[in-house]
């Protein structure tokens, strides 16, 4: 019988991250559990227990791992709209992915359906260090800075809901799957004009 590679803790963390992030993915929220992403990433349900606590502390270092991962991935769609290198619906379709395709939505709704209460701190911290870091950049008054608190804001919760109910609702009321994004894109835009004239 083969000896399991032996991994630094860090290691350890990030393969169990990685393992989750799959599972979050292919099957849902329901099946990040600490059985789950032992045996995908061939460990032990103790050895996982020991880092992340409990099933609940590994959804929420999953939550906090993802925000931090669409967050870096939205500055820098930020920074190439501001070069002229990229466009507001770049940025919306990001935060949009990372509700939708990066499971971020499916996963915050579960954890708070299932009692873990403080589910979204990891991801608010994180786009709140975003939007203090992009806002300066942006923002010459405090007018300015809430504005784009506000539109964050909106964006995160347009974002969310449509990864939950998005496509059905957009259906039934005769618009096209894209609808909610085409919103949030002409709402940046028009942020950006504001901010631009003001300076």
């Amino acid at each position: 019988m083969a000896s399991r590679k032996r991994l630094s803790p860090e290691e350890s963390r990030t393969a169990a991250l990685g393992a989750a992030r799959e599972l979050l993915i292919e099957t849902g929220p329901q099946s990040v559990t600490l059985k789950a992403v032992a045996g995908r990433i061939g460990r032990t349900h103790a050895n996982l227990l020991h880092h992340f606590g409990s099933a609940a502390g590994l959804q929420k270092e999953l939550a906090r791992h993802l925000a931090e991962t669409v967050c870096e991935t939205i500055k820098d769609a930020v920074r190439a709209s501001r070069a002229g290198l990229g466009s507001p619906r770049e940025v919306v379709d990001l935060a949009f992915d990372a509700f939708d395709k990066e499971g971020a939505g499916a996963l915050a709704s579960w954890m708070i359906l299932t009692g873990n209460e403080d589910a979204l701190s990891p991801i608010v911290e994180t786009i709140h260090q975003l939007v203090d870091e992009i806002a300066p950049e942006e923002a010459a008054d405090h007018g300015d800075v809430m504005r784009v608190h506000e539109e964050t804001l909106a964006l995160v919760l347009m974002a969310m809901g449509d990864a939950l109910i998005g496509s059905a609702l957009a259906r039934s009321l005769g618009l096209p799957e894209t609808a909610a994004r085409d919103r949030a894109q002409r709402m940046l835009e028009r942020s950006l004009e504001v901010v631009g004239q003001s300076h």
